[in-house]
């Protein structure tokens, strides 16, 4: 019984004792963290592309001028008059902007005031517009999706 139990201290000790093998290199590749935009990475002009959330149906085609500080940015829809963009934040890799109201494309008598989250991804602006409408009852809320591309 003696021998059974020093072997079974000697397995204990020598599972727990250290290897004088330095441990294994993590060799897993670390996903890049995206550098935080800045309004100069935007400025100039964008041909945006407004869809329905899960279409690539484009419903409103404009046009966006942004500039490399919060000042100057202004959003064309054909056929009216250049309006005053907000920029609302800039965190991380994402815009914010804010316009509005104004008379609805998609929906004539009614305004509505629009923000817009956008990243840039691979040359592109890509984001979730919601659109706030004014109703005689509570607003109304529509998500929309978009895509900008440089105007040539």
């Amino acid at each position: 019984m003696r021998f059974f139990v020093s072997l079974c201290c000697a397995a204990v000790v020598a599972g727990c004792s250290k290897s004088d093998a330095p441990p294994a290199q993590d060799t897993t590749a670390v996903a890049a963290t995206p550098a935080p935009l800045s309004l100069a990475d935007v400025a100039g002009k964008w041909v945006i592309h407004t869809m329905a959330e899960n279409s690539d149906s484009v419903l409103v085609t404009s046009e966006m001028t942004a500039t490399a500080d919060t000042s100057g940015w202004m959003t064309m829809i054909p056929g009216r008059p250049a309006m005053p963009t907000r920029v609302v934040e800039v965190a991380g890799d994402s815009i914010t902007t804010e316009f509005g109201p104004f008379n609805s494309v998609l929906r004539p008598g009614t305004q509505v005031t629009t923000r817009t989250v956008m990243r840039l991804r691979d040359g592109k602006l890509v984001g979730i517009l919601t659109a706030h409408y004014v109703t005689a009852g509570a607003d109304s809320v529509a998500r929309l999706r978009l895509e900008a591309t440089r105007a040539p």
